[in-house]
């Protein structure tokens, strides 16, 4: 069965304990895209002037929002992210994930996802932190086929433009998840970006396992309903 995964860009610290609270309960796992402006146009918390936030939460001197009841992974659209990692496993990350894109030798690449899964991979260390790797559209998947048995598994991203939520789907990604399965069939594989009501079915078809859903949660009339109508798609 596949597994819905609501994505959050929290513009604070306020604005991302909203949205977990809407998550709390009735899903496991939430997705939060973390950008500082290096990768992607603007920035998102807690790297647009509000780190003190997230150090209390490193520092455990204050808990992750809803740390009891939901799980999330954490989506590195940066670069540099290698000194970011243990702040936020640190924090309760379950999941990272790296960009491909952003490391201009594979070697450098190979050499940190195997560090990480030595010390933190579920394969390897009873932490359980998965190691994923998110891959653009436009990059062509050769790129990609070196890294995937060094990862957890490989997310595949379904829009042009990354780093904000509302981009229009591109079905070009459901060739894509066809080749990944064709290659690597026991793949854990995300989409991420523009999954909604009306291609929801597809991706489940194609054999997706994860499906990130920004704004057809978080920008409908009531993403409360619209979870469960995700929900109800699935089952």
């Amino acid at each position: 069965m596949s597994e819905i995964i609501p994505a959050v860009i929290p513009k604070d610290f306020l604005d991302l304990e909203e949205k977990l609270g809407l998550v709390a309960g009735r899903l496991p796992m939430v997705h939060i895209d973390v950008t500082d402006g290096s990768f992607t146009p603007g920035s998102s918390w807690p790297y647009n002037d509000d780190i003190r936030s997230f150090l209390r939460i490193v520092e455990e001197t204050e808990g992750f929002p809803y740390w009891e009841d939901v799980s999330f992974e954490v989506h590195f659209m940066v670069r540099g992210a290698g000194d970011l990692l243990d702040d936020w496993i640190k924090a309760g990350a379950e999941r990272i994930i790296l960009h491909l894109e952003v490391f201009d030798n594979p070697e450098e690449l190979s050499r940190l996802l195997n560090d990480l899964r030595n010390r933190f991979s579920l394969s390897s260390s009873h932490l359980g932190v998965e190691v994923g790797i998110a891959v653009c559209l436009d990059t062509d998947l050769e790129r990609l086929w070196p890294h995937v048995l060094e990862a957890d598994f490989i997310q595949l991203m379904s829009i042009s433009e990354i780093g904000k939520q509302g981009s229009k789907f591109d079905e070009r990604v459901l060739d894509r998840v066809s080749s990944l399965k064709a290659k690597f069939k026991d793949t854990i594989i995300s989409v991420d970006g523009g999954v909604n009501m009306d291609n929801v079915k597809q991706l489940i078809e194609r054999g997706v396992d994860r499906l990130v859903i920004g704004s057809a949660i978080f920008g409908a009339s009531d993403p409360e309903e619209a979870i469960e109508d995700f929900i109800e798609v699935v089952n």
